[in-house]
């Protein structure tokens, strides 16, 4: 159990904590819970390494954590997650760089955009939210593996409601493309991600951990249309009367508390959301994870189907 909940800040879960000494890579840090993540563990003691695609805006995000936290130790890499060469050049430089990681926030993520693909080829929501941390992480796991507590975090969403994924036809090559289908089924990949991650790792110490945020308003509805936000909006609110949107700090708690909480040591592959372990629950549209989320086979097809994809093989 935690002690706390959907209202908690990141300051909150991670008051008490001294990170001193520890290595905290996190992507999408230029901007929104990204930063906010930042922000709070540099605030610790941690060393952060924000990653993104952008150099101006990563610098920029460094000047505002600075603002609060001084001369924190906090450093840039840059990484397109739509571009497996981008992703391979950031592990190699990473690697030589860097002599471990302690905790890894996979925080990066695009949302309900149109119809596209990765210069691989990928579907933009499938290749970015979910081929595109395959293919980081396998990158950047010598680094995890020499860490201490090694935890990784993988933002995921109760948008994982809306569909399995389907592992037949992953970059709707076939089935008619539809923005929140799509996000919906990269949202379970990174759920069924975090479960085959602790299959293969688990033993190793290295625990991993799928985070629903919360409703926040942040540039991941960028692609979204006026007609597409209203629309959210009142799917949103009709399925849950109580709504209520969470503020940057509380929207990026829960997987501050995942990367941190001792509740959660020595375990893993479980979903998180109110900065809690969630309950399996296959009929509330208000929380809990479902049940195809966290299914071994399916996550065991998704990494075969995930090694094909990126051209080599992610083992423990």
């Amino acid at each position: 159990m935690s002690k706390f909940g959907a209202k908690s800040t990141t300051d909150d879960v991670l008051d008490g904590h001294d990170l001193n000494g520890k290595t905290v890579f996190v992507t999408g840090g230029n901007s929104g819970l990204g930063q906010e993540t930042g922000r709070a563990m540099a605030a610790k003691g941690a060393h952060v390494i924000l990653l993104g695609r952008n150099q101006e805006k990563l610098d920029e995000a460094i000047g505002e954590i600075r603002k609060d936290n001084g001369e924190g130790e906090i450093e840039t890499l840059l990484c397109d997650l739509g571009s497996l060469d981008s992703i391979r050049q950031c592990g190699a430089e990473a690697r030589s760089r860097y002599s471990k990681i302690d905790i890894l926030i996979n925080n990066a993520g695009v949302m309900a955009c149109p119809m596209g693909r990765t210069s691989d080829g990928f579907e933009t929501q499938f290749g970015t939210n979910h081929i595109g941390h395959f293919a980081l992480t396998k990158e950047l796991m010598p680094l995890i593996e020499k860490g201490a507590d090694k935890r990784i975090v993988n933002l995921s969403s109760r948008a994982h409601h809306i569909a399995p994924a389907n592992l037949d036809d992953p970059n709707f090559e076939e089935a008619a493309y539809d923005p929140w289908l799509s996000y919906g089924q990269a949202k379970t990949a990174n759920v069924l991600f975090s479960v085959g991650l602790e299959e293969r790792f688990g033993a190793k110490g290295i625990h991993s951990y799928a985070v629903h945020p919360g409703g926040i308003q942040t540039n991941l509805g960028r692609h979204m249309t006026e007609e597409q936000s209203a629309a959210l909006i009142e799917r949103v609110t009709t399925s849950d009367p109580d709504f209520e949107w969470k503020t940057i700090p509380q929207g990026a708690a829960t997987q501050c508390w995942a990367a941190t909480a001792r509740e959660v040591e020595g375990s893993g592959g479980v979903y998180c959301e109110d900065c809690g372990v969630a309950e399996i629950d296959d009929v509330s549209a208000k929380k809990g994870v479902r049940t195809y989320a966290l299914a071994k086979a399916s996550a065991d097809r998704l990494w075969s189907i995930s090694e094909q994809m990126i051209g080599d093989t992610f083992r423990a």
